[in-house]
């Protein structure tokens, strides 16, 4: 089975994470692929695999080369909630011609390289991209096929290889990926997270992140006689987002610039609530953005009273970038690995985070690679079949090379 047959079949399986579920994994479609997968593995040979109790997968090749460092692949199997991953019905555009993809003829949803330019980098290629009415799972279910199709070429080569440790995580998505993870009985010596985008993508910074719930009170009274009396929550929580600064937010930002992104915002006069993600690449810039959002609070409770508006802030994950630097090498194979396939590197930031932000920070040094996939999170999520491709054969070079060291 190809990397392209694999990913058509994960994607059958509804994945999407809930952060408003109390169990783990969060949704049981989650554990249904883990099952799906452990069969897999262990059909190809992997005799350990195995799911834990918290839908965890894992899995390892035995080494031909005991001293060949143990090089772990980890991907996740759910999908983000942002948008439904029930009834995916993916399809292949055959040898794209650079122009629009009518996604759905009857909603008229186009994906077009003028609103997505990266569609250009694709002409020639298939695509493999959603009916526009859902998102299409290559988050992250194309690294969970291009690392099981690079395993199976490995258990099928006679070259010599050192230990490979497999891992298929849960609830990614919602921040939990790493909550359970078994580093001890992982036991790899480095990792890397097959969880990024287009070509070519290797990333070892991420954002420092944290989510913020701005709660406000408010005090209904019958409008004909409120003069002096309502306190409108709802125009409050406009007030707390219009205090915020306009340009930093997601669509006006790139690169190393951090935002505060409006996720939710529901409510009456009564009672309204904000969630927001923070993030920031630089840990101080995170903390200003972190008390900008106390400050507010203070000044609308001075404002319409004490107790008014509440805000609630968590972190979620750091950048990996310090946890890395001392371990530069697990980045340099990377690269190798790539130029060896004729992929040219693109080492960027994670406007995001991954597993391996928290994994690297517990000791598992852990950056990340490109599957092909782009615009995720969305209804016009497409994957590059050459670049999912690209991809089994760089980890099929980074585990190769890695006994020849």
């Amino acid at each position: 089975m190809d990397a392209l047959q694999r990913f058509l079949r994960y994607v059958s399986f509804e994945t999407t994470s809930s952060e408003e579920s109390s169990t783990v994994p969060s949704t049981p479609g989650q554990k249904a692929l883990g099952a799906a997968l452990v069969e897999e593995m262990r059909a190809m040979g992997i005799a350990d695999a195995h799911m834990d109790s918290f839908g965890y997968v894992y899995g390892s090749i035995p080494a031909t080369d005991p001293a060949a460092p143990r090089i772990g692949l980890i991907a996740h199997m759910d999908t983000s909630p942002d948008i439904t991953a029930k009834h995916v019905r993916p399809r292949i555009v055959s040898n794209y011609d650079g122009g629009d993809i009518v996604l759905n003829a009857e909603q008229d949803i186009r994906l077009s390289p003028a609103e997505f330019p990266s569609l250009s980098a694709c002409v020639g290629q298939d695509l493999v991209v959603t009916d526009g009415t859902t998102l299409l799972g290559a988050d992250d279910k194309a690294g969970v096929a291009a690392i099981l199709t690079a395993a199976e070429r490995i258990l099928a080569s006679d070259k010599p290889h050192g230990a490979v440790k497999i891992a298929f995580t849960p609830d990614e998505e919602i921040g939990r990926g790493a909550d359970h993870f078994d580093i001890p009985g992982f036991d790899a010596d480095y990792a890397y997270t097959v969880d990024g985008g287009a070509l070519g993508g290797l990333e070892y910074e991420n954002f420092n992140a944290a989510q913020a719930d701005v709660t406000v009170y408010g005090k209904n009274i019958h409008p004909g006689s409120a003069k002096g009396k309502m306190k409108n929550a709802i125009l409050i929580g406009m007030e707390f987002n219009a205090m915020l600064p306009v340009f930093e937010i997601p669509a006006f930002t790139e690169g190393y610039e951090g935002f505060a992104h409006l996720m939710q915002f529901d409510g009456s006069v009564e009672l309204t609530r904000l969630h927001y993600i923070l993030r920031d690449h630089d840990a101080d810039k995170l903390e200003t953005r972190k008390a900008r959002f106390l400050a507010n609070m203070a000044f609308l409770n001075e404002k319409y009273g004490a107790g008014t508006v509440k805000v609630s802030i968590v972190d979620n994950y750091r950048n990996m970038k310090e946890m890395l630097l001392p371990h530069m090498h697990v980045v340099e194979e990377a690269k190798q690995a790539m130029i060896q396939a004729g992929v040219t590197p693109h080492v960027e930031p994670i406007r995001g985070g991954t597993d391996g932000a928290r994994l690297s920070y517990e000791g598992l040094p852990c950056p990340n690679l490109f599957t092909g996939g782009e615009n995720f999170h969305g209804r016009y999520e497409y994957l590059s079949v050459y670049a999912l491709n690209k991809c089994v054969e760089v980890l099929c070079n980074l585990i190769g090379n890695a006994a020849m060291q």
